[in-house]
């Protein structure tokens, strides 16, 4: 008898299922991360490259939905303040894919290290200029 009732219970639940339109389930829709687009390296004081003077900046940044910085801070200075403010200057130009949560886009904060990196050898445009230093202007 028990099993009598409990296969009309079963019954009885997969009819009222079939009843009536169904609500379609919500598919999540998987997040992304942001991702670089336009990211041109800052121009390196030509002094500064010569003088073999380099260091890295690390930024922090925070890219909006439009996938543009919408703020650009320094949290590790290269020790060159020239060095970090055109690092701040051209991350404030680079554009992104902005990062998203269910579908939709979102300001995400990031954090970007810019290298300076002297060139070696020296480039002849550097012998230039220390010739000019030399003389004294």
């Amino acid at each position: 008898m028990k099993a009598h009732l409990l296969l009309g219970s079963l019954a009885t639940i997969a009819a009222l299922s079939a009843c009536g339109p169904s609500e379609p389930a919500s598919l999540a829709i998987a997040p992304t991360e942001v991702a670089a687009v336009q990211t041109p390296p800052p121009d390196y004081p030509v002094e500064l490259a010569c003088s073999g003077v380099g260091g890295q900046s690390v930024l922090k940044v925070v890219v909006g939905p439009e996938g543009a910085p919408t703020e650009v801070a320094l949290l590790t200075s290269s020790g060159n303040s020239q060095l970090d403010d055109a690092a701040i200057h051209r991350v404030r130009e680079w554009k992104f894919k902005a990062a998203t949560r269910n579908g939709q886009a979102v300001p995400t904060t990031i954090q970007v290290p810019v290298s300076f990196n002297p060139p070696e050898p020296k480039p002849d445009s550097c012998f230039a200029i220390e010739e000019r230093m030399r003389r004294g202007g």
